[in-house]
């Protein structure tokens, strides 16, 4: 009886480590403008710089702008990727220390041991996919591999995000990953 509800605390830290992380990205996707005035702050600082040394103000003025473009954008994949690492070290942690624990019974030991085979393999997984998108041609992406989903969040090119682009990243998921084309969500990042 213990160790069933051990087993079940165990699952149930790990499932609310994972709604935190999605949550997370749900709160970064919804509110790319926090992001983007830190990114602007950040370019303002620099391009003051540039604009004391150039003869045009407005060159440095798109210059700055561009900057906080690129640094908003690539804040958000960093951080992204970094609170999944961090949910997926948790959950690691307290897989192993399922594993390590005197108490727990054979099944217990087996089931932590092959989710956290299954959370290495993901983590291998979601960065071959970032790869593969981004050798396509896409500035950066991130993605979310879970048991019944694959989400992929990604820097839309200049010209927008079209058709053929979610073509593109649903059969590179697809062929990376096994999922039905009903289980991946391709999202921009605003």
């Amino acid at each position: 009886m213990a160790t069933g509800k051990k087993r079940g605390l165990v699952y149930g830290v790990i499932g609310a480590m994972l709604c935190v992380a999605v949550y997370l990205n749900w709160s970064y996707v919804q509110s790319p403008d926090e992001l983007l005035v830190a990114g602007q702050a950040d370019a303002e600082l620099s391009g003051a710089s540039v604009m004391q040394g150039g003869a045009d103000g407005t060159d440095a003025e798109q210059a700055a702008g561009e900057q906080a473009a690129v640094t908003s954008g690539s804040d958000y994949f960093a951080q992204s990727r970094l609170a999944r690492e961090q949910a997926r070290d948790q959950a690691i942690s307290i897989l192993k220390a399922s594993l390590q624990d005197e108490k727990a019974d054979e099944k217990t030991r087996e089931d932590a041991a092959s989710q956290i085979s299954q959370l290495a393999d993901d983590s291998v997984t979601e960065a071959r996919v970032e790869s593969l998108i981004k050798a396509k041609g896409y500035a950066d992406a991130v993605v979310f591999v879970s048991e019944d989903a694959v989400n992929v969040i990604i820097q839309p090119p200049e010209a927008g995000f079209a058709a053929e682009d979610a073509a593109v990243v649903r059969d590179i998921v697809m062929s990376e990953t096994g999922a039905d084309a009903s289980q991946i969500k391709i999202v921009e990042a605003a």
